[in-house]
């Protein structure tokens, strides 16, 4: 678990007020499940995370069956969201990681339903293809439809795409020849 330092912490907790009043205004929540919200830490990911955007760490030993917001540890976004550009991304990711504080542990059709009132677009996909390309060594590349993956190990001819069935041929990613 990476430390955030004192920018970091600052952002976040402009972040939280931001979140906190969009949520106020969707008026589903009671006053006093956002002020429990207040009092949650908040952290940040490992910088080469590239899956997870944001995670809720409950304490050692909670009955996840029975969570209790006064049980979450900490909640953890991504360091990179952090940055202007991914910002409006950032409120979406720690509203998300709220509704699971809130006792939504499951992505079912509930907690979709509550996540869905959001009123700003989710841009999770480009999100996760920037973080993916800036941590890969490697493209696994279709030579028929064009299509590239980008990994951190080579695919030897192991894999073959998703689109097309091909077997991908690997291309060393520009992104890790830079460094």
């Amino acid at each position: 678990m990476a430390k955030a330092n004192n920018l970091q912490l600052s952002i976040l907790e402009g972040l939280r007020s931001q979140v906190l009043q969009v949520m106020s205004e969707l008026s589903i929540w009671q006053d006093s499940e956002l002020r429990c919200l207040e009092a949650i830490s908040l952290g940040v990911l490992r910088k080469d995370s590239t899956q997870r955007h944001g995670v809720t760490r409950w304490k050692k030993g909670v009955d996840l069956s029975v969570a209790d917001i006064s049980n979450v540890e900490v909640i953890d976004l991504h360091p990179n969201l952090l940055n202007a550009e991914w910002w409006s991304y950032a409120r979406f990711v720690l509203y998300h990681e709220y509704l699971h504080a809130l006792g939504n542990i499951a992505h079912d059709a509930n907690f979709r339903s509550l996540e869905s009132l959001w009123p700003e677009p989710n841009d999770g996909e480009s999100f996760t293809e920037r973080m993916r390309a800036e941590g890969s060594s490697w493209i696994w590349r279709c030579n028929s439809c064009g299509k590239g993956y980008h990994r951190r190990k080579q695919s030897k001819g192991r894999y073959r795409c998703r689109k097309c069935n091909c077997v991908l041929i690997d291309e060393a990613s520009k992104v890790a020849t830079k460094s």
